[in-house]
């Protein structure tokens, strides 16, 4: 029952985030809601597991979540240096670290939702999907199109 609550929250908050609300719902989402479900699961799993069992696995999966984004970031770090030396773009793995860097940040947040988020942001066969959105994305918001050619005045 308390997992179906905390499931139609998080549906309902990912419903929410599309381009026609403001900002500052975003944020109030990014600040509130997520730390108040966090709180929730923490009471939740150290009801069940006991309060030092649960404190180990939030500090354990932050020291090796951090310990993973460092290694991973530095092998991507070596692919942007690799790519710049071969002349090739280093687009993918620029937007690669990018994602190590947000896995990094929330790994480091306590809780578990947040764990979850930062684990699968850091790992390579997870990441790409998400890459390739925010690839497609970062395309779509960047890419100016050409005025339409009935607008074209040529004058002789």
């Amino acid at each position: 029952m308390r997992l179906r609550v905390i499931s139609g929250i998080i549906r309902k908050a990912t419903e929410l985030t599309n381009e026609t609300i403001p900002m500052l719902f975003k944020l109030f989402l990014a600040f509130t809601v997520i730390p108040a479900v966090e709180l929730y699961l923490l009471i939740e799993i150290g009801s069940q597991l006991g309060a030092l069992t649960t404190l180990g696995i939030v500090l354990g999966t932050g020291f090796l979540g951090a310990y993973l984004a460092r290694m991973e970031g530095l092998n991507t770090l070596l692919r942007v240096r690799e790519a710049a030396l071969e002349g090739r773009s280093p687009a993918d793995d620029l937007l690669d670290g990018a994602l190590i860097v947000a896995a990094g940040l929330v790994l480091i947040t306590p809780g578990f939702l947040t764990d979850l988020t930062g684990l699968i942001l850091l790992f390579p066969p997870t990441r790409y999907p998400i890459r390739e959105w925010l690839k497609s994305r970062l395309k779509r918001h960047f890419t100016v199109s050409p005025p339409p050619d009935d607008d074209v005045i040529i004058q002789q």
